[in-house]
């Protein structure tokens, strides 16, 4: 299952949660119960933003391999 990161409009937090690609995260409630988080001083009902993340970089040094003969 892919991870999505979602922040809270009130508090800030950014939170890391594991869900189906389906499901959508609306309140602060709803990301500590998939995160087994405790909701803190912030409301429940708190609305949080499901962040754009560009999943993993590969920098280009990881990429190469020294035994194939350079480009021309």
């Amino acid at each position: 299952m892919p991870s999505y990161d979602y922040r809270c409009d009130q508090n800030g937090q950014v939170v890391e949660v594991i869900h189906k690609m389906s499901e959508k995260l609306a309140t602060w409630g709803e990301v500590c119960e998939k995160a087994s988080l405790d909701l803190g001083d912030t409301p429940a009902d708190a609305p949080v933003t499901r962040l754009i993340t560009g999943g993993a970089v590969v920098s280009s040094s990881a990429l190469s391999n020294p035994e194939a003969p350079a480009c021309g």
